[in-house]
């Protein structure tokens, strides 16, 4: 065991001391060391429930034969972090929590880890830890959080709270329903309830195999979330005794598997990034090609809230991910017959009496849309891709001409719109948010919110070098690169410039004559960083474009 390395011989008797120290028995210091990495926070809604979810995994660790032990991993709130400066620290903490398990996994000779997460950059932060260590390792996200409900109206954190702002502000509710609403949206804890990155992550882990079967959708608040700790717990001895790693299941085909159901699920954009991330660290060649690839050949099969009614509780009642790998495995030719943690093959998983809701989970044969949830744009304003939520976008806005109203932060384009001044026809253009330019590559949720909430949702356009959160939708297009800072396109374009999306060919231009451009490009001189200490600084000297998967490694 890699344990044995802390623990075995006479020139380990101090360190056997100190493990004796925390409480270790002499019966129990032999046994497998399992890691939990618990990103616990009474903080963040989506992990407050983690006090009782870490003892189901004790629990199960200890039966099945090791010894358990519990560290903190660092977890921020998106929702909370958004629409100030907190959201520049969003996305750079996934690789900070990437390197924290790496540390303390490896300072401490770990056999083996259970890693326990749930929100938006803590679940792909975890990933990318496992696959670099590439120790037995398995995964418990915690859950949706149950939906919200006012007035008998069924609420989620996006619709009851950032679009309600929107709302509010154009006088189609009054103050004590705002406050109404704002108490009752997120009733519980657990991962705020729609698709957004989050619960899309945890679904698309599940697909990967490195959760057990019903994971992904299993309520936070639910015994069934229970019972699946304490069996990942009993499972994690299995795997170090097999010496089972993550890259034997996190693959090509099993990450082309999640990008399929990605693509049929309508899934957060920050999937993109998130995934190529995790290929990066299990050294797997996966790029934004497999993506654009697979987009011309899955369908969407499921429309969930944030671009639906139904949310993460009708998924789980529909049968869960179970049910999407029943509808999907065999009906479409690209996925392939992968296994995970649990030792079931998807084949197995896909054949098993499962109960699937047609109304929920559409059939192959008869999708929502033909169009995939998600897609990857180009053109010259973003020669090296872009990204749109399809499933967020409304069929009549999937061509769209209009003219740029450019901002070079979030904030100047949220005082814009809540002022009124952006009108039906126009572009929004934020720049100078992307990974090196935020830096950290804030989500512009309060904004497209704000735009939705305000009735312009099908009027008006958004593109940025930023991203979205997975509660987005309407006609946003996000990860455009190379980024302002970068010497990109998005950096010189000037208010009532005409900009083209067509979102069915894939395309989005600045129309702009070439020889302008070339003019434009070269008296352009980026803005400088906005950071000048700290962790930011750091990590935008080294963090690479979207199109990459804004990865840190040197």
């Amino acid at each position: 065991m890699r344990s044995d390395e802390i623990k075995k011989g006479l020139e380990r008797t101090p360190h056997r001391s100190l493990l004796y120290g925390t409480g270790v028995s002499e019966q129990q210091i032999n046994k497998r060391f399992i890691g939990i990495a618990s990103s616990f926070s009474d903080l963040v809604p989506g992990h407050c429930s983690m006090r009782d979810i870490e003892r189901q995994i004790e629990k199960g660790i200890h039966t099945g034969g090791g010894q358990a032990f519990i560290f903190g991993v660092p977890a921020i709130c998106d929702g909370i972090a958004m629409g100030h400066s907190g959201m520049n620290y969003s996305l750079p903490s996934r690789d900070l929590i990437a390197d924290c398990v790496e540390s303390v996994a490896t300072a401490h000779k770990l056999d083996g880890l259970v890693l326990l997460t749930n929100c938006d950059k803590i679940t792909p932060g975890m990933i990318m830890a496992a696959a670099r260590l590439d120790i037995p390792s398995i995964v418990v996200t915690v859950g949706p959080m149950s939906d919200g409900k006012c007035n008998n109206n069924t609420l989620t954190m996006i619709r009851g709270t950032f679009e309600a702002v929107g709302k509010y502000a154009n006088g189609e509710i009054d103050e004590n329903m705002l406050k109404k609403m704002e108490i009752t949206s997120c009733p519980s804890a657990g991962a705020c309830q729609g698709l957004y990155t989050a619960n899309t992550m945890a679904c698309l882990t599940e697909v990967m195999g490195m959760s057990l079967p019903g994971c992904a959708s299993s309520l936070a608040v639910s015994a069934k979330t229970k019972r699946i700790a304490f069996d990942s717990g009993v499972i994690i001895n299995e795997l170090v005794e097999k010496d089972i790693r993550p890259s034997s299941i996190i693959t090509k085909d099993s990450i082309r598997n999640a990008i399929i159901a990605d693509l049929a699920l309508g899934g957060s954009t920050n999937s993109i990034l998130h995934l190529l991330a995790i290929a990066n660290e299990a050294e797997v060649d996966i790029t934004l090609k497999d993506f654009e690839e697979l987009s011309f050949k899955v369908p969407q099969i499921i429309k969930l809230d944030p671009s639906a009614e139904k949310t993460m509780t009708d998924l789980e009642n529909a049968g869960g991910i179970p049910a999407v790998l029943k509808t999907l495995y065999g009906n479409i030719p690209e996925m392939k017959n992968t296994k995970g943690v649990s030792g079931l093959k998807l084949s197995e998983i896909a054949s098993s009496d499962i109960w699937c809701d047609n109304d929920v989970i559409r059939p192959v044969s008869n999708p929502i849309t033909t169009n995939p949830g998600l897609a990857v744009l180009h053109g010259n304003l973003a020669p090296n891709g872009a990204v749109v939520k399809i499933s967020g976008v409304d069929k009549e806005c999937l061509v769209f001409t209009g003219k740029a109203k450019t901002f070079d932060s979030e904030e100047a384009a949220m005082n814009a719109i809540m002022s009124d001044k952006i009108k039906a026809g126009d572009v929004v253009v934020i720049r100078y948010e992307g990974p090196k330019g935020g830096p950290g590559m804030r989500e512009m949720l309060s904004p497209t919110s704000a735009i939705v909430g305000k009735g312009l949702g099908k009027k008006v356009a958004l593109i940025t070098d930023g991203r979205f959160s997975g509660g987005t939708r309407g006609l946003c297009i996000g990860h455009i690169s190379p980024e302002a800072p970068a010497g990109g396109i998005i950096g010189i374009i000037k208010d009532n410039d005409e900009i083209y999306i067509n979102i069915l060919e894939r395309e989005i231009t600045l129309k702009v004559p070439e020889e302008e451009i070339k003019s434009r490009l070269k008296d352009f001189t980026p803005a400088a960083s906005k950071v000048r200490k700290g962790y930011l600084k750091r990590y935008s000297a080294v963090v690479s474009s979207s199109d990459k998967g804004a990865i840190t490694s040197i």
